[in-house]
């Protein structure tokens, strides 16, 4: 997974100006290998649609990633019949490759692919760029999962599709509804800022690339579409199959370790209505709550059981201690991460020892309601010492979280801006921990288009 390249930040999302006679506000992106017999109906039956449909300027490019057979000379006889149709031809493989390369080298401002079979209605297309004219989106796709959508296809596909999504909202918490459905959209500010961490070069393109704009708090529009399988499709099923998985596991990896800097991400201040200031709320307190009882729940779990654990061979205090020490330990990685996006091991060991601090205060609340309830009756009873110390510990949860919030992680809760207006500056400073980063947009390297390699 690629770390070594600053991504910049992501645009504040407006409106696109309208453009001049002739130019391109929208290229399609028709990649293509080995596709002879069915390009040039495909660019034909596309070019007429958005002719007669596209009330902007629109080009489309066909993005031929070393076919072997005629279909580099159907695409230089359309570029050269239609004047709003180019030809760029990659000597390497990849579907990702291709819409890499051809997008990172487009002046268009909105980018879209569509796979050559035309599986969907063209007239899903207008409504699918729309939103990212009107600078209400991000990326758009179509899905064929979607309650209207009409779908017809085989059995077959139709539970690998399916089947797929799900393990995509299972392992990576995608919230999208279909990611391999090859109709797809992106504006080329946000694709200049996001696809340099794209790594996959094949099928999975599109599908990391969404799981990255999701998590970057990207908003993706989904438009339902009307889609008909091609039966002579050349797609291979289990290799395609076997390298999405491949695919899942290492984003999924990156994504739990830290190693992607999507934290840096931020958009500038103000395009967010969440981010605009709320009378008597502190920025992030909502979602910074959410977070720490959920963590705080299974905290709590997890030390009850260490705790039941712990009293087979040990005396009450000392099993109390013992379980609290532990569940504090990962209960401050957790909320560290999860609760306040603290990522990286930057200040991970201060973390730990502040939060060991707060452990203390909890043993001593935990430890003095122990003694409380000993005083008070020589043997209690094993649930009512669990009772107890489940009332002690929501005491010393309230503390806690005071703690995390305004002492062991200050420095990411935002603070109150001086208007509720947007700050459009070229530059986006984030904080984390002890570090300041200074964040600009990159622009792809020369001679190599957005692979940030």
């Amino acid at each position: 997974m690629r770390t070594d390249s600053s991504p910049g930040s992501l645009p504040a999302r407006e409106h696109l100006p309208a453009a001049g006679a002739g130019t391109p506000v929208l290229d399609v992106v028709i990649p293509v290998y080995n596709e002879e017999k069915d390009l040039r109906p495909c660019v034909l039956r596309l070019h007429d649609h958005l002719t007669r449909t596209f009330p902007y300027g629109f080009r489309i490019t066909v993005a031929d990633n070393a076919s072997t057979d005629a279909t580099p000379h159907v695409a230089a006889r359309l570029a050269a019949e239609l004047p709003r149709v180019v030809s760029r031809r990659l000597e390497q493989k990849g579907r990702g490759r291709a819409l890499r390369t051809v997008w990172s080298a487009s002046d268009a401002p909105v980018l879209a692919y569509m796979d050559v079979d035309l599986s969907t209605d063209l007239n899903a297309l207008l409504p699918l760029v729309a939103p990212l004219i009107s600078g209400h989106s991000d990326l758009a796709i179509g899905s064929r999962l979607a309650r209207s959508s009409r779908v017809v296809r085989g059995a077959k596909r139709e539970f690998i599709s399916r089947s797929y999504n799900l393990i995509l909202r299972g392992s990576l918490q995608a919230r999208f509804s279909d990611a391999q459905c090859g109709f797809k959209a992106i504006r080329r500010d946000v694709a200049q800022v996001l696809l340099p961490l794209v790594e996959d070069t094949g099928w999975f393109f599109d599908t990391e690339m969404l799981v990255l704009a999701e998590r970057a708090g990207c908003r993706i529009h989904e438009v339902p579409v009307d889609w008909v399988d091609d039966p002579d499709s050349t797609v291979h099923i289990v290799r395609t199959a076997t390298e999405d998985l491949k695919g899942v596991w290492r984003v999924g990896k990156a994504l739990a370790t830290g190693s992607l800097p999507l934290d840096r991400l931020a958009r500038p201040f103000g395009d967010d209505p969440r981010d605009r200031e709320l009378t008597g709320v502190p920025q992030g307190l909502a979602r910074q709550l959410v977070g720490f009882c959920v963590v705080g729940a299974l905290s709590t779990l997890f030390y009850l059981l260490l705790y039941s654990g712990f009293r087979l061979f040990a005396g009450a205090q000392l099993a109390n201690a013992l379980a609290l020490l532990v569940a504090a330990v990962a209960n401050t990685a957790a909320n560290r991460r999860l609760t306040f996006g603290v990522r990286g091991r930057g200040g991970a060991v201060r973390h730990q020892a502040q939060g060991l601090v707060v452990f203390g205060i909890g043993l001593v609340l935990t430890s003095g309601s122990l003694a409380a309830l000993n005083a008070a009756t020589a043997d209690p009873d094993h649930s009512t010492e669990l009772a107890v110390l489940i009332a002690a510990n929501l005491a010393a949860t309230v503390l806690r979280f005071l703690l995390f919030r305004a002492w062991v992680f200050p420095d990411t809760v935002p603070s109150a801006p001086a208007t509720a207006g947007p700050r459009r500056h070229p530059d986006v400073h984030r904080t984390r921990g002890d570090e300041t980063v200074r964040l600009q947009p990159v622009s792809p390297a020369d001679g190599e288009p957005g692979t940030g390699r």
